[in-house]
């Protein structure tokens, strides 16, 4: 079964790339045009085939899957047997690549890149959906407008594209910018929304120094990587933005191995912090430094583990991702290649520096890249982690207490589950001199049900745009519903409203959510608190 359905998924990718429909010469309109081929982008459009309508995808880059093809192999579950509909059906099929017949077990939800980015090409092509990669739209100006309707887009090479509805499925948002549709970046007040997540954390206790950490050299100079400060009073909001990172795939198979090389333009001094904290580590905590200090490695197949952030000073790049959501095409091309070159001198130093421990460098050399992934970015993944950027404030905004004391919706399109979870935002230096890191929020949730209205913009703003990425949340509420399982659930709620809105000309935010639930609901979605998955039930509602 397995050798037959990677035959298949090999000639699927080969018709999409040889296919005149995937990039000769692009469809001028559909009737859903969809902005973004991450994990949700490639669901919306699926669903949006899936209900007949004529879709496009436009890709910037040149791969599809986002996060979920481009590094982030260990799936931000939660409750997992809230997560139905074609996400499900996705992680249904990567489960069946490896010989698995369910999703039991976290680990079951875990496969490697180029599978998974085989699936959703797979899945794209039995829909019918025409991909367009370095398709990226026009940085100014690349939005026709007639009143509240998106007319046209252009994109950088001068094509127009024309659909009856829209959706932004992209991290950065720039679609829904060029809109004119209202959106916010950063971290509000707490006393904006009433929130206690939000604005600046009074104690931020994980991924911190563990013991008093100078932030200064001998000659009191600020090291690299560190704020001077001051740091703002608990709840003040700011423009800030959680730290962006590079999920890395590594191997430790010895024939897939490639070795960690020194990236051109490393500096060494960058580490002034990491060499410090190393050489006290031993006497604190009594042991040897080891990988897992350093990163949080999940075991993936095939020898492979996909490694996170982990500890006070990671792969998370603190401080870096604050001009990105409003940065110009260059800017936010320069602030990628600084996080790459950053995250390539980070694996760099611990593997080859001689202030590491010798015991270090050898674990972090039992390790390297894959040969058999990212082949055209150097075995590096190809997307950035941009964990949150641009966000669209909405018909309805979600908050904190969305989920924790107000977790029912009438309007449900699915649900949420995972921890509050914003990774730290700044590194600072503190009035006694020390260094801490600030922003990080690890809070649990129960499961949670997610309003149709938060994907539409204000009525008064535009009446065929969908944003199911850049979604209309306040920072604290988006610390949990941005994980990719959820993005893909609302672009498959987003896909399916288009096509809704498409039949029934009418505005997005005037669909009937009764349709759309009932849609949701027979391709196998979670819409609320008294469902979960279950396989016979689902089976049964799909085949009314």
């Amino acid at each position: 079964m397995k050798l037959d359905w990677m035959r298949i998924a090999a000639l699927a990718v080969t018709a999409l790339v040889a296919a005149p429909a995937w990039g000769a010469q692009p469809a001028q309109s559909a009737d859903v045009l969809v902005y973004g081929a991450t994990a949700s982008g490639v669901i919306a459009a699926y669903a949006a085939g899936r209900e007949g309508m004529h879709v496009i995808l436009l890709e910037p880059r040149a791969h599809v899957g986002g996060m979920v093809t481009g590094g982030l192999s260990a799936t931000d579950l939660g409750h997992y047997v809230i997560i139905g509909g074609y996400a499900r059906d996705f992680f249904m099929r990567a489960a069946a690549h490896y010989g698995v017949t369910n999703l039991d077990k976290p680990e079951n939800w875990r496969s490697e890149p180029h599978v998974a980015e085989a699936i959703f090409r797979t899945m794209l092509h039995e829909a019918g959906v025409q991909v367009y990669f370095h398709e990226q739209l026009r940085e100014h100006g690349g939005v026709k407008l007639d009143g509240k309707r998106i007319v046209s887009i252009t994109t950088e090479d001068g094509r127009k594209w024309t659909a009856k509805v829209f959706l932004d499925c992209s991290y950065e948002g720039d679609l829904m910018k060029e809109a004119h549709v209202s959106y916010t970046w950063g971290r509000e007040s707490s006393q904006e929304y009433g929130e206690s997540l939000a604005g600046v954390r009074a104690h931020t206790p994980k991924h911190q120094f563990q013991w008093p950490l100078s932030a200064y050299d001998s000659q009191h100079h600020l090291l690299p990587e560190i704020d001077p400060g001051p740091l703002a009073p608990p709840g003040t909001g700011d423009k800030k933005e959680q730290s962006y990172n590079f999920r890395l795939i590594l191997t430790t198979d010895p024939a897939n191995k490639l070795p960690f090389p020194k990236p051109v333009g490393y500096n060494r001094a960058q580490f002034a912090l990491l060499e410090r904290y190393l050489s006290q580590f031993q006497a604190h905590m009594g042991r040897p430094p080891r990988v897992h200090d350093f990163f949080n490695p999940v075991p993936i197949p095939n020898h492979k583990a996909d490694f996170n952030n982990n500890g006070p000073v990671s792969t998370d790049y603190i401080g870096h991702s604050w001009k990105y959501p409003e940065g110009s095409y260059a800017e936010k091309a320069l602030l990628w290649k600084q996080h790459l070159l950053y995250t390539q001198s980070f694996v760099y130093f611990l593997s080859h520096d001689p202030s590491v421990p010798a015991s270090l460098r050898a674990e972090m050399n039992s390790w390297g890249l894959p040969k058999d992934e990212f082949q055209d970015t150097g075995h590096w993944p190809n997307q950035l982690y941009i964990r949150e950027a641009r966000r669209m404030l909405g018909a309805y905004v979600m908050r904190q207490q969305d989920l924790q004391t107000e977790r029912t919706k009438p309007d449900s399109i699915g649900m949420g589950s995972y921890n509050s979870d914003s990774h730290n935002i700044q590194r600072v230096s503190m009035p006694d001199g020390t260094v801490q890191n600030e922003g990080d929020v690890e809070v649990p949730v129960q499961p949670y049900e997610i309003p149709y209205r938060m994907l539409t913009p204000k009525p008064t703003e535009s009446e065929n745009l969908l944003v199911p990425v850049c979604f209309s949340a306040t920072h604290s509420a988006y610390s949990s519903v941005r994980m990719e399982p959820q993005y893909m659930i609302l672009g498959q709620a987003g896909g399916t409203a288009a096509a809704l809105a498409v039949k029934e000309h009418v505005a997005v935010q005037n669909i009937s959510t009764a349709d759309l639930q009932r849609i949701l609901r027979g391709h196998g979605a979670i819409l609320h608190l008294d469902q979960q998955y279950r396989p016979q039930a689902q089976a049964a509602a799909q085949a009314k």
